[in-house]
């Protein structure tokens, strides 16, 4: 395992909610990032770690690489890949994301 491997492994596994993601939960510097961010606020997280993969490329490919997963924003819960936008917003409509959240 890379060292960024074994980042990314002791970020995910050390805090509840990790979100990966493009820019910073105040400033997302992409569409998919701020609804990541809007649908976790909704949730009522509040410990939310984010990444900014746009200051390392290596964090950047290195998540990819990790989860097996194209595409930035990336969610980990409990140390759990749990999906990007797409998947935490449908995730979010059934409610099924606020239990994970909760647990």
């Amino acid at each position: 395992m890379s060292e960024v491997h074994n980042w990314i492994k002791e970020t995910v596994t050390q805090h509840p909610v990790v979100l990966f993601m493009k820019g910073t939960a105040q400033f997302p510097q992409c569409g998919f990032s701020g609804r990541a961010i809007q649908i976790l606020k909704a949730c009522g997280v509040n410990d939310l770690v984010t990444v900014n993969v746009l200051e390392d490329q290596e964090v950047r490919q290195g998540i990819k690489e990790f989860s097996n997963w194209p595409t930035i924003p990336q969610l980990y819960v409990k140390g759990e890949f749990v999906g990007g936008a797409d998947i935490m917003n449908e995730m979010y409509q059934s409610g099924e994301l606020q239990t994970l959240l909760k647990s």
